[in-house]
């Protein structure tokens, strides 16, 4: 028996899954109890150097097998980074990371082929989701998932939306958002929960901007409304000191004035002036 260990790119969210594999699931599978920790790698990290070491060590003495370290890397630069040999020092050992990049994965997009090459659909969709015909690999790859138990669909469908850059992840939530307003099969429920899961919190992350930006505004407009309050006020004590009687009509249009410098203009127009006219003019 053979086990898949699944670890997220994303430190801060990292995720573990452990699944067992047949043969027949992954050509690395050996006879004997192995562990493949799988890790989907989209930029380069230096920190990974140290990191996939240590997963295999850690991984080895818990399970007491052997273990391999599987990075899929969908970008090819990555990918060439990724299988580089890594020395643990002094030049007496060495790990050297299994790698799938977009080179050697092939591109799915039909789902009949997808749904009988289940393992490689999920990987064609890591290497591939972000290309150019990134919608349609992924779309192939979902399609499998459906015919696998849960355990196992939810994490390779994690795995592939780990992969995906922000863009990818949004146009995949429109098609889902799509086929629930033309009334067509949904994808399968899991998949269903964590794109809607997305979009809800990408709906309170806008709420929460939107609160932030009004209370931005809501900041300036107050500053404003004080600032045109000081001048109008500043205004009408200079005309009471130059006996300048004003007009209901006068008082109304001092009032209404939102222009912070039509309001410095009449009140350097006090100095001199005899009647509200001159002031206002």
């Amino acid at each position: 028996m053979s086990e898949l260990l699944t670890i997220s790119s994303d430190c801060a969210s990292s995720r573990s899954h452990t699944l067992p594999l047949s043969a027949g699931e992954c050509s690395m599978a050996a006879a004997q109890p192995s562990v493949v920790v799988l890790e989907v790698q989209r930029d380069v990290d230096p920190d990974k150097k140290f990191s996939w070491p240590m997963y295999v060590t850690g991984v080895r003495a818990r399970r007491r097998c052997a273990t391999v370290v599987l990075v899929v890397a969908p970008d090819a630069g990555v990918a060439a980074w990724a299988a580089e040999s890594i020395d643990l020092g002094l030049g007496v050992g060495s790990i050297k990371p299994l790698v799938l990049g977009p080179a050697v994965v092939p591109e799915i997009t039909d789902p009949a082929v997808a749904e009988k090459e289940t393992e490689l659909a999920v990987l064609s969709a890591v290497a591939h989701g972000n290309g150019p015909n990134g919608l349609i690999v992924l779309q192939a790859a979902l399609a499998a998932l459906g015919r696998l138990d849960q355990e196992h669909a939810m994490v390779y469908f994690q795995l592939i939306w780990d992969g995906l850059r922000e863009p990818m992840q949004q146009a995949l939530e429109a098609v889902v958002m799509e086929r629930q307003i033309e009334g067509e099969a949904k994808l399968p429920p899991f998949v269903q929960r964590l794109i809607d899961r997305g979009m809800r919190e990408g709906e309170l992350k806008g709420m929460r901007e939107g609160k932030l930006e009004g209370m931005r505004e809501g900041k300036l407009e107050g500053m404003r409304e004080g600032e045109l309050k000081g001048k109008k006020e500043t205004l009408l004590r200079l005309l009471a000191r130059a006996g300048i009687v004003l007009t209901e009509d006068e008082s109304a249009r001092i009032q209404a004035c939102s222009d912070v410098a039509t309001l410095d203009r009449w009140i350097e127009n006090v100095l001199g002036a005899k009647t509200a006219t001159e002031v206002l003019s």
